[in-house]
């Protein structure tokens, strides 16, 4: 790397339109001019090495420049694919249109309710539903976030919860995407809430056993991160809540859960490599969280109950976790038994306890496994999914006293479906599966896994999926490669309605299982993160280059995904490998790292140093600036782009993809199409809505039809 020292030039130039197209700089339709970013250098001086930032300035979210320019960028790509329009209404039309407008979700057995959410015709959002005794009996509505949410042009509620006595339900508001809701409580007798609000908190709370108490949480105002948990009795002024704890460690988080056999409340104070548990008997919610074992470097672990004992999933000298149990009470891992010992070849990822069962969520081969043991000693056994990807999880298991596991699946090519499983007779029961209209048949469409070769000899999975009839293999087929590979995070091949959209037009999807996931065992993430964490981008696009050399695509139409921290790694790969690509979406993208990374007010900066490394330390700076998409961006040749994002995001700040753009736009040296759209009244999840979410991702898939030249 060179270290130079810039000359300092300040430009005062308004954000403008320039008067003809300039090199770098693609007209739009019936020449749209895209919007010119005024230039304020400033200097970012660390270790000795400064940087000149021309577009920091849009940091500042109250400048009507600011502002002027993300509508200014809206406007352009509007006007640039302005001759889209009709077929983004109809690509809206037609995805919508395989939603099931009247539906509901499969049951689940609560106490001696069974709890379920609807949607009705036109819905967006919502009805959230009871009934006692069996389902045959009269619905009670306890919820209609559709009601909630007129006259608001974003809304989110979750955080939904019944109290122990299913009296009283909590449930968390946001109507600007920020993520910082308000939390409220309605009386189910009569359907009405009560007088306690508690606003700016998080979605992150759990019942006591009393039916009155309520544990909460709460984010730091400005990093939000989340940090304080209070308690808080029903009828009582919340602004004299108790603040049961406080985590004053910046690089930890804290939130509550409940274990499966109601007795306990666990406080989980958690970063990248380590975490910590206090637990509190749910009939006792005056008394004080006790210590299970304090926290240690490099050590995570958290518990549930059973019986006498608790159930610790740890990495405690196992780097894909085991299973061990210890009495209530001790405080000495000293005594700790092993449950399931560490295996090199099995990621141990959750579990789940009953009364007479253990289920357990293993990954062997990159894929998920669910193992059932009896506790009395009986044969365990594994349940069988059949297919060559796919993604399955524990789904509403809130009884404890049961022999029924329930589980979501899905594929490639299977919409999301829950069963029970009996664990004694072994029979599985479908209980829903989401009903695709407008005629969709899975046996259209064929699944594929494959395994490319990275640069350094790993074998990398690929899971695809493509419709039958539409495919063949001379690698003329456009293809949409998805990846993430940050935090751990596995992305499982599961199903996708919207995405018919792009495989009836003979579009072949493919997901990169790349490293910095965990799909292949904590080695999976280990080797994507920190000093490694160019293996995620080099695994990609050695991806990318598997499937053109095997005839699936070619670069002319193939085209890459990602979000977030996936979204940095579209920005990496366009920065190494733009050849390789004909487009790229990159969706709220992380891209402005080492800025971030050294900003510990922004939020997650604190908590994520063992994720990206500290730039406060002269390696791990040098390490980011080399791959740091924002930083690396040069005059050059690059794909088609679409930027989005959120001005309200609370993840990853608009102004990282607005710099991004701004930058990218000044030194390219192409033709090729740059745009930004930034929703103004939403975060980080984008729009809210069933439906009118999917208005992004019309305008996403008619950018890249119509660079393959499909339009209807």
């Amino acid at each position: 790397m060179r270290w130079e020292m810039p000359l300092v030039v300040v430009a005062s130039c308004l954000i403008a339109v320039a008067c003809a197209p300039r090199r770098g700089r693609a007209p739009g339709a019936a020449g749209a001019q895209p919007p010119v970013a005024k230039k304020v250098a400033k200097e970012l001086e660390k270790h000795g090495h400064v940087r000149l930032d021309d577009y920091y300035w849009l940091k500042e979210r109250e400048n009507p420049e600011v502002l002027a320019f993300l509508e200014a960028e809206n406007d352009y790509t509007q006007a640039v694919l302005a001759h889209t329009e009709a077929f983004q209404e109809s690509l809206l039309q037609e995805i919508v249109g395989r939603i099931k407008e009247d539906d509901q979700s499969a049951p689940y057995k609560h106490g001696d309710y069974y709890y379920y959410e609807r949607f009705v015709e036109d819905g967006e959002y919502p009805i959230y539903c009871r009934r006692k005794g069996s389902l045959e009996a009269d619905e009670e509505v306890m919820l209609d976030v559709n009601k909630l949410a007129e006259g608001h042009e974003f809304f989110s509620v979750r955080g939904v919860k019944v109290s122990s006595g299913h009296t009283i339900l909590a449930y968390a508001s946001d109507s600007v995407g920020r993520r910082l809701y308000t939390l409220r409580f309605r009386d189910l007798a009569t359907g009405r809430d009560l007088a306690d609000v508690i606003p700016n908190v998080t979605a992150n709370s759990t019942w006591a056993n009393d039916d009155r108490t309520i544990f909460y949480t709460k984010q730091h105002p400005e990093t939000l991160r989340w940090y304080r948990i209070y308690r808080h009795v029903l009828g009582t002024d919340p602004s004299e809540d108790v603040l049961v704890y406080e985590e004053e460690d910046e690089e930890f988080s804290s939130y509550l859960y409940k274990t499966n056999s109601k007795r306990f409340i666990v406080l989980l104070s958690e970063q990248t490599l380590s975490s910590e548990c206090h637990y509190l008997e749910a009939d006792d919610p005056g008394g004080e969280f006790e210590l299970f074992l304090p926290r240690e470097p490099k050590h995570e672990y958290w518990i549930d109950h059973f019986e006498d004992r608790f159930l610790i999933r740890t990495n405690l000298e196992a780097r894909n976790f085991r299973l061990m149990e210890a009495p209530i009470g001790a405080t000495d891992k000293k005594i700790w038994q092993e449950v399931i010992p560490h295996r090199d070849d099995v990621y141990l990822s959750n579990f789940e306890v009953f009364r007479h069962h253990l289920v357990v969520s293993e990954r062997r081969d990159g894929l998920i496994q669910m193992r059932v043991i009896p506790w009395d000693g009986g044969e365990e056994h594994y349940l069988e999914f059949g297919e060559p990807a796919y993604d399955a999880d524990f789904k509403d298991n809130h009884e404890y006293d049961t022999t029924v596991l329930r589980y979501a699946y899905e594929s490639l090519t299977t919409p999301d479906s829950v069963y029970d499983y009996d664990m004694v007779s072994r029979d599985k029961t479908l209980r829903k599966e989401e009903e695709i209209l407008g005629g969709f048949d899975k046996a259209n469409y064929a699944i594929e896994r494959l395994h490319a070769t990275a640069r350094d000899g790993t074998k990398a999975p690929i899971s695809l999926v493509y419709r039958k009839d539409r495919f063949e293999r001379n690698g003329e087929s456009p293809l949409l490669l998805y990846g993430y590979g940050s935090y751990g995070s596995s992305i499982d091949a599961g199903f996708r309605s919207y995405r018919l959209s792009l495989l009836e037009r003979g579009f072949v999807f493919a997901i990169a299982h790349i490293r910095g996931g965990q799909e292949l065992g904590r080695a999976w993430y280990e080797d994507g993160k920190l000093m490694k964490k160019k293996n995620t981008f080099t695994d990609f696009i050695d991806c990318a280059k598997h499937l053109v050399e095997q005839g699936y695509t070619k670069p002319d139409v193939l085209f890459a995904e990602g979000r977030s921290a996936g979204g940095l790694l579209m920005g990496a790969i366009t920065n190494m490998a733009p050849e390789l690509f004909k487009g790229v979406i990159n969706g709220v993208p992380f891209v402005d790292v080492i800025t971030t990374m050294l900003d510990p007010d922004i939020p997650l900066t604190t908590s994520e140093y063992d994720e990206w490394g500290d730039p406060n330390e002269r390696e791990a700076y040098e390490y980011i600036l080399s791959y740091s998409p924002y930083d690396n961006i040069e005059a050059k040749a690059y794909p088609n782009i679409l930027v989005t994002t959120g001005l309200h995001d609370s993840q990853v700040q608009y102004w990282e993809p607005a710099k991004y753009v701004a930058k990218l736009r000044a030194l390219k040296t192409d033709q090729n199409r740059l745009l930004l759209k930034t929703n103004m009244e939403a975060g980080h999840g984008g729009a809210s809505g069933r439906f009118k979410r999917h208005r992004e991702t019309a305008l996403e898939y008619a950018f890249l039809l119509d660079l393959v030249g499909i339009s209807e």
